[in-house]
């Protein structure tokens, strides 16, 4: 024996895939067994958990031999030889595989309970089992994950036969395994204890892990196209399941949508359970000519378009929708609040600015509704001094949070965290409700 246990083994096989941790990879587990292992792998690497439900076909009197696979997505792996030698007929094996795939279905529904599946498009997606031996769901849950658009596959396993890869067709780009056994008639054989995994065990798992890395959130790239044929602004929308809202990012000095710090406080967001759509605020074109960044009123426009094309998304349908303007995206962002013109589609319920320069929208200040929120860095003192003179003139609902020690850019330890903890609150609090013009508030 090798393990005490499944939990044991997922701690010793964690042990040899730490070059794996990077925030691109997730972590499947194969139900039910492979879950417990799994988990451990997952926790040491920081990583999210999810299942790839898989089931074996047994052969019809030895139901512990596999004939074959069945995965999620239609997927179907036979073995002809096993085939072949046991002379399973089609019609025993039409049974088997009628059975097999209710039963797949069924614990596809009980373990995820509703959510939706871990988005593994261009991941790298570490497969777990918690032993292998013929190879057959192995082999049908790479599949399985190739299919559904991972980047890189690696599987990996506490135990398995000598030259056991060979099982696997070169389905994974890398395989991981403890200990490679002579003698190897099955996988139990090397565990203390080898007990079933119960489907609430599964459950509680994927819960634990789900509550660490907060929903699934799908993201999709995204063009939303300007009036009259002026072109596309490229953009990244994420939307976490069961989303309370969506917070869309007006990009400040020349910034766009692979901003690392908008980025940093878009993941907040997403953990949080709110949808953020980065974009960028200038076309290709655009780009290169610096004037375009200090123009508030062609950026307000900007934001404005890609608010009314979000709120006709069907991911965003009935949402409330927020903006988080930084530098001279949140003078945008002020600009556009105050435009009479502007669609109730197009609307936000809220506002954040981080470092932001709203003296670039001096004159429409006063006419502003929408709550909002100004963040800026203790050590930043024209910008702060600039937002202080800016909150003399909104009438709307405001605040203003000074993060001790940062910097305009919040470079400092902790300090762009709290602007995230700011933004969040910010919006949660507002999302569920609608806000009037009001008395100023806050510091």
């Amino acid at each position: 024996m090798y393990f005490t246990d499944r939990t044991d083994a997922g701690r010793r096989l964690a042990a040899r895939l730490g070059h794996l941790a990077a925030p691109d990879v997730t972590v499947l587990g194969l139900p039910r067994g492979g879950v417990p292992v799994a988990a451990e792998v997952a926790d040491a690497l920081g990583a999210p958990l999810d299942l790839c439900v898989v089931r074996k076909l047994g052969l019809p009197h030895r139901p512990e031999v596999a004939m074959g696979a069945l995965g999620e997505g239609g997927v179907r792996v036979l073995n002809d030889q096993v085939l072949r030698d046991a002379g399973v007929r089609p019609g025993d094996l039409a049974v088997v595989e009628e059975r097999e795939r209710a039963e797949l279905e069924r614990r596809a529904r009980r373990y995820r309970g509703g959510h939706r599946p871990v988005p593994l498009d261009g991941r790298t997606v570490l497969v777990v089992d918690d032993g292998l031996a013929t190879g057959a769901t192995a082999l049908a849950a790479c599949r399985v994950v190739r299919a559904r658009g991972a980047a890189r596959i690696v599987f990996a396993v506490p135990v398995a036969p000598r030259g056991w890869t060979t099982r696997l067709g070169g389905e994974a780009d890398e395989t991981v395994c403890v200990h490679t056994p002579d003698g190897f008639t099955a996988v139990g054989q090397f565990y203390e204890d080898f007990s079933p995994t119960s489907d609430e065990e599964v459950v509680a798992r994927l819960a634990r892990n789900r509550a660490v890395h907060g929903p699934v959130v799908q993201e999709s790239d995204v063009r939303i196209p300007l009036p009259e044929g002026g072109g596309t602004l490229a953009g990244r929308l994420a939307v976490p399941e069961d989303a309370r809202g969506i917070v869309v990012f007006a990009h400040g000095s020349g910034s766009g949508r692979h901003s690392s710090r908008n980025r940093a406080v878009a993941g907040a967001l997403n953990r949080a359970g709110l949808g953020t759509l980065l974009f960028d605020l200038l076309t290709e074109e655009e780009a290169a000519d610096r004037r375009l960044v200090f123009d508030p009123p062609m950026l307000a426009g900007r934001l404005s378009r890609a608010t009314e094309w979000l709120a006709a998304e069907p991911a965003a349908l009935g949402l409330p929708l927020g903006w988080f303007g930084a530098s001279t995206g949140a003078a945008a962002a002020l600009w556009a609040a105050a435009e009479p013109g502007v669609g109730a589609g197009a609307r936000p319920v809220a506002i954040v600015s981080r470092g932001g320069r709203p003296d670039l929208a001096h004159e429409r200040l006063a006419r502003v509704d929408v709550p909002t929120l100004l963040v800026v860095g203790g050590r930043d003192t024209l910008v702060l001094d600039l937002n202080r003179t800016a909150r003399t003139m909104l009438r709307c609902e405001n605040r203003l949070e000074v993060v001790p020690g940062a910097t305009h850019l919040f470079e400092e330890p902790g300090a762009l965290e709290e602007v995230a903890e700011l933004a969040t609150s910010w919006f949660t609090g507002h999302f569920g409700r609608r806000t009037g013009p009001s008395v100023s508030t806050g510091r």
